[in-house]
C-alpha cells in the first residue's frame, strides 16, 4: 500500500487524513519534544541514556560497543577477568586511550571559517605553511606568542555535498573527506583549481576560477555522496522531509522508554543513507519493501547491520502507527491497536492486522469485538484472544469468499444455509485431518484442523456474532438473525487433558545430583541460575514464571522457619509466602549472594536500598545494569528442555512439576482445599485439574474437604489450608446459649423466635439463606457429606460452565463451614467434631419422630394379644 504525502480533501476530517508531515512538525516543535533531536545533524553525547556511544573508561575517546567499553579495553577486561579483576576495578584503573577523528572536523584556531585537520597545531592548511616557514627563519620561535599576531582568512562556506555539514576547505567547495572521495572515485565533472592558486589568486585577493568540465555531473555526484560518519553523529541532511521528521519522532520517542532496546548510532546513520540514497519518502514505504530496498547498498546492511538496522525501523513504524492513526482511522485502514486501548501485552507489539478478513463488515464486526475486549476491565491478560478471533474470521472470511453469494461482501444476502455449510465443512476437515481454507502456520505449511482448533473457530465466531447481534451491528448491515444463530459454540470438547504428574522414573532422573549439576555446568554456562530455578519449582510447586521473577529480598526467616515471598499475578495474589526446605533456602539465599556480588563487581559498590528492592534474583545479563530486569521463562523452558532431552526423559516439561506436588499433597493426606490454596489455583476445578489419582483416593479426598451453610457469623473467609483458628475469646464471642431459646433443623438450629415459639417459617425453611441459622460442632459431618454431594454432582457435570456454575452455588455454604472449623479449633473441640456423629438434623422432621406407641401395649403385642392404636401425633 503506497502511502501519500499530500493532503488528502478537506472533507477528510481523521489523523490519517491530514498531512503527516504537518502532524509530525507540530509533534517535532511540542514543548515535550527533546530539542536534541530537532537538528538535521543530531549529536549525541558520549553518556546518553538511549544512546550511549562513549566508553566506560574515564577519559577515552574510543567509540563503545554493546557492553559499554570499546573493543581494546574489552580484550583487556576479558585478560584481567583471569586475574580475578573486578570490572568496577578495571574501569577505575584502566588507562585512556585517544583516538583519530578523522577529516576536517574542527575549525581552525585562527580561522574558525576553515577546517583543520584531526592532528596537528589545529590550524588551516596555510596557516600551518605559514607556521612551517616562520620556525624555520626563527629558530626557537614561540608558537603561542606567534598565533597572536595572525589575522584569520575568509572561509569557503560549507561542503557542497547535500550531506555534509562540514566547512570545505578550498575553492572547489569539497571538505577535506569528500575531497579524498571525490578523487577515489574518478572525479565526476573534472573540478580542477589553478596549479599556484594560492599564490597567483588568493594572496593577491583575487577571487579563485574554479575549473569544470561537466557541472550536471558534479551536481549529481554531490547530491548522492554519502555523509562523514563522525562518533556520535546522526546527520540526517538530505533526506526528505517526512522520512527525516520520522527518524528524529522515532530517535526521541525510543528514548522515553523505561528499558530501551540498543540502537547504535551507526544503525541510525545507515538507515538515513539507505533512505537517502533510495529516495524514500516514508519509513513506511520502506518496512513494506524491505528486500528490494535493502539491496541498493549491500554496504550499508551487510551482516549484523542489516539486522540491527531492520530492528530501527521496525521500533519506528511501531511507534508512528498510533500517531498517524486514531481508533476510527485504524478500523477503516484495517487494524488495531491495543495501544489505543492503553493495552500492551508481554512480548507482544501494539499493532495487529486484520486485513487477511476480506469481507469488510466481518472485519468491522472483528475490529469491534475485540475493542470492546480491550476496553473491559476484564481484558485478558494475554494475546490468546487476539490470535483466536483473527484466526476464526480469516477462516470464515475465506470459507465465504469461496461459497457464499457475491463472496459473501453483501451481508444481506447470507442466510442460515450458508452458516451451516461452514459449520459442516468445518467438522468435515476436523474429521479427515484437512487443512483450513485461509489458515497457514508462520512457515508457510497448511494448518490442520484438529478437535481443539475447530472449536476455538467455533466459540470465536459464536462470541463476535452475538455481540453484534446484541449491540445492533448485525441488524445496522442487514446481517439475518437466523445467520447468526445458526452458529453454534465449540461445545467442551473431549480431548482437553492437563499434564500428568512425573513418573518415579522421570522424578528420579531429574532429582539426581550428578544430571543436576551437568543442568548448571553445561547448560549455563554464565550461571544464570536455572538450577536453582529448577530446584525452586520442584520443592514449592510454583509456576515457573513465579519463580523467574522472583525479588532479590525474596526469602526471610519468621519465628525460625525459612519463607519463600512471590507474587501469583495470575491469579491477582501479590506478597504470597510458602514455607520452604531448609536446603532450598540456603540455595536462594547463595543466589542472592551471588547477583549482589555481580552488582558490585559491575558498579564498585552495594545497590542502595532503592536498587535492592527493584533488583532480581536471577537477573538477565542482556543490557541490565540496574539488575532489575529477570531472566525470561522461555529462555528457562528451553534450557530445561535441552537438559530434559539430553536425559533420554522423552517429553517432559517444567510444569509437571506443580502436577507432581499436588497429587502428593493430596496422597499425604491434605485436602482438595488445601492443594487449592497451597499451588493458588483459581478455582477447585482448577485445583482437580492438577490431581491425578485413583477414583477411591479421590472420594476419600473429597469426604476430608470441610464445606458449609451460610449462617455463619462471617461468611466468605477460607480457613482450611493451613490457615490459624480463632482465639479461644473470639470463639466464645461467636458461640451462642441454644439450650432455651433454639429449634433443631436441617444441619443446625433456628434461633427466630416466633419459630421457635412454633409459628410457621416465613421464609419457606430456607435455612441455608438465613442470618438466624446457626451450626454446631454435632453439624460438621453432616455437612461434610453434603459437600460431597455437591462436588460429585460438579464432577458428572456435562460441560465446564455446569462445574462452575454448582461450584459457585455451593461456595456461600464452604465459607460457613470453614468459619465453624476454626471456631471449633479455637475452643479446642475439632477433633471431637470430626469423631462425633450421634444425630442427624433432619431426622427430627421424620415421621419416625412423630408416630409413637404406649409401652403396655407393646409388651401385649409381644404375648400374641390385640394391640389398640394408639392417639395419632402422640410425641415421644
Amino acid at each position: 500500500m503506497t502511502r501519500q504525502l499530500a493532503l488528502l480533501p478537506a472533507e477528510e476530517r481523521t489523523r490519517a487524513g491530514r498531512d503527516r508531515l504537518q502532524l509530525r512538525a507540530a509533534l517535532i516543535n511540542a514543548p515535550g519534544f527533546d530539542p536534541l533531536y530537532r537538528s538535521d545533524v543530531v549529536r549525541l553525547p558520549p553518556d546518553h541514556q538511549a544512546y550511549q556511544w562513549g566508553c566506560e573508561v574515564l577519559g577515552c575517546d574510543c567509540v563503545a560497543r554493546e557492553r559499554g567499553l570499546c573493543r581494546t579495553h574489552e580484550l583487556e577486561l576479558g585478560e584481567a577477568r583471569k586475574a580475578k579483576v573486578s570490572r568496577a576495578d578495571f574501569i577505575a584503573h584502566a588507562t585512556p586511550l585517544g583516538k583519530h577523528r578523522g577529516f576536517g572536523t574542527s575549525s581552525c584556531r585562527i580561522c574558525p571559517e576553515r577546517p583543520a585537520p584531526a592532528k596537528g597545531w589545529q590550524l588551516c592548511v596555510r596557516h600551518v605553511g605559514r607556521w612551517r616557514r616562520y620556525r624555520a627563519a626563527v629558530p626557537g620561535a614561540d608558537f603561542e606568542q606567534w598565533v597572536t599576531t595572525l589575522e584569520p582568512f575568509p572561509g569557503y562556506g560549507t561542503c557542497k555535498v547535500t550531506a555534509c555539514c562540514y566547512l570545505a576547505e578550498s575553492p572547489a567547495g569539497l571538505c577535506p573527506y569528500h575531497r579524498i572521495r571525490y578523487r577515489d572515485e574518478g572525479k565526476p565533472g573534472k573540478v580542477r583549481l589553478p596549479r599556484r592558486w594560492v599564490e597567483d589568486f588568493e594572496a593577491k585577493g583575487l577571487p579563485v576560477p574554479v575549473l569544470i568540465d561537466n557541472e550536471m555531473a558534479f551536481r549529481q555526484w554531490c547530491l548522492a555522496a554519502g555523509p562523514i560518519y563522525a562518533d556520535g553523529v546522526v546527520n540526517l541532511m538530505g533526506l526528505q522531509p517526512l522520512v527525516k521528521a520520522e527518524i528524529q519522532w522515532g530517535m526521541h520517542a525510543h528514548a522515553q522508554d523505561l528499558r530501551p532496546a540498543f540502537w547504535d548510532y551507526t544503525a541510525l546513520q545507515r538507515l538515513a543513507n539507505l533512505c537517502r540514497a533510495g529516495k524514500v519518502t516514508s519509513l513506511f514505504d520502506l518496512a513494506e519493501d524491505w528486500p528490494r530496498r535493502s539491496e541498493l547498498d549491500g554496504s550499508e546492511l551487510s551482516g549484523r547491520g542489516h539486522f540491527r538496522v531492520r530492528r530501527v525501523v521496525s521500533g519506528i513504524v511501531e511507534s508512528l502507527w498510533c500517531v498517524y492513526y486514531g481508533p476510527d482511522d485504524a478500523r477503516e485502514a484495517g487494524f488495531i491497536e491495543t495501544d489505543h486501548f492503553g493495552r500492551r501485552f508481554s512480548n507482544c507489539r501494539s499493532h495487529y492486522d486484520l486485513t487477511a478478513v476480506s469481507q469488510r463488515w466481518l472485519r468491522d464486526l472483528l475490529w469491534g469485538y475485540l475493542a470492546d475486549m480491550l476496553r473491559s476491565a476484564k481484558c485478558p491478560r494475554t494475546r490468546g484472544f487476539l490470535d483466536h478471533c483473527r484466526r476464526a474470521t480469516i477462516e470464515f472470511s475465506a470459507i465465504l469468499e469461496a461459497d457464499a453469494p457475491e463472496g459473501g461482501h453483501d451481508p444481506s444476502l447470507l442466510r442460515e444455509e450458508h452458516a451451516q455449510r461452514f459449520v459442516a465443512d468445518q467438522r468435515h476437515r476436523e474429521r479427515h485431518r484437512l487443512p483450513f481454507r485461509g489458515l497457514t502456520r508462520s512457515d508457510g505449511k497448511p494448518s490442520m484442523v484438529t478437535e481443539s482448533s475447530r472449536r476455538v473457530v467455533f466459540n470465536s465466531l459464536h462470541a463476535i456474532a452475538y455481540r453484534a447481534l446484541e449491540s445492533g451491528a448485525a441488524e445496522a448491515i442487514g446481517l439475518s438473525r437466523g445467520f447468526i444463530t445458526t452458529l453454534p459454540a465449540g461445545g467442551p470438547g473431549t480431548t482437553a487433558r492437563s499434564r500428568s504428574p512425573f513418573t518415579d522414573e522421570a522424578a528420579r532422573a531429574l532429582a539426581d545430583e550428578g544430571n543436576l549439576r551437568r543442568l548448571a555446568e553445561a547448560h549455563d554456562p554464565h550461571d544464570a541460575g536455572y538450577r536453582d530455578v529448577w530446584e525452586a519449582i520442584v520443592c514449592t510447586g510454583r509456576r515457573g514464571s513465579e519463580v523467574t521473577e522472583l525479588h532479590l529480598d525474596c526469602i526471610g526467616r519468621y519465628h525460625g522457619l525459612p519463607m519463600l515471598w512471590h507474587d501469583q499475578t495470575k491469579v491477582g495474589n501479590y506478597d504470597e509466602a510458602v514455607r520452604i526446605p531448609e536446603y532450598l533456602y540456603r540455595r536462594l539465599d547463595e543466589r542472592r549472594a551471588r547477583t549482589l556480588a555481580r552488582f558490585e563487581d559491575r558498579h564498585g559498590r552495594p545497590p542502595a536500598t532503592t536498587e535492592r528492592a527493584a533488583m532480581a534474583l536471577f537477573p538477565s545479563r542482556i543490557r541490565n545494569p540496574r539488575y532489575d530486569r529477570p531472566i525470561s521463562y522461555d529462555r528457562y523452558a528451553d534450557v530445561f528442555r535441552a537438559w530434559a532431552d539430553s536425559l533420554d526423559l522423552g517429553s517432559v516439561v517444567s510444569h509437571q512439576a506443580r502436577h507432581t506436588m499436588a497429587t502428593n499433597l493430596l496422597r499425604a493426606g491434605a485436602t482438595l482445599a488445601h492443594v487449592r490454596r497451597f499451588l493458588g489455583h483459581v478455582s477447585d476445578r482448577m485445583a482437580e485439574r492438577y490431581i491425578k489419582v485413583a477414583h477411591s483416593d479421590l472420594e476419600d479426598a473429597l469426604n476430608a474437604v470441610w464445606v458449609a451453610g451460610p449462617g455463619s457469623a462471617s461468611p466468605g473467609r477460607l480457613l482450611s489450608g493451613g490457615l490459624a483458628p480463632m482465639t479461644r475469646e473470639q470463639a466464645f464471642a461467636l458461640s451462642l446459649d441454644l439450650s432455651r431459646r433454639s429449634t433443631p433443623t436441617e444441619g443446625g438450629f433456628c434461633t427466630y423466635q416466633p419459630v421457635v415459639n412454633g409459628s410457621a417459617c416465613p421464609w419457606n425453611l430456607d435455612c441455608e439463606n438465613c442470618d438466624k441459622f446457626v451450626m454446631s460442632g454435632a453439624d460438621l459431618l453432616y455437612w461434610r457429606r453434603k459437600q460431597e454431594q455437591w462436588r460429585a454432582i460438579a464432577e458428572r457435570a456435562p460441560d465446564n460452565a455446569t462445574a462452575d456454575y454448582l461450584h459457585k452455588v455451593f461456595e456461600p455454604t464452604a465459607r460457613a463451614i470453614d468459619g465453624l472449623e476454626k471456631a471449633l479449633a479455637g475452643l479446642g473441640l475439632l477433633d471431637q467434631a470430626l469423631t462425633l456423629d450421634l444425630r442427624r438434623p433432619q431426622d427430627y422432621f421424620h415421621r419416625i419422630w412423630s408416630t409413637a406407641f404406649r409401652a403396655a401395649d407393646l409388651a401385649g403385642a409381644g404375648e400374641g394379644e390385640a394391640v389398640p392404636a394408639g392417639p395419632a401425633g402422640e410425641s415421644a
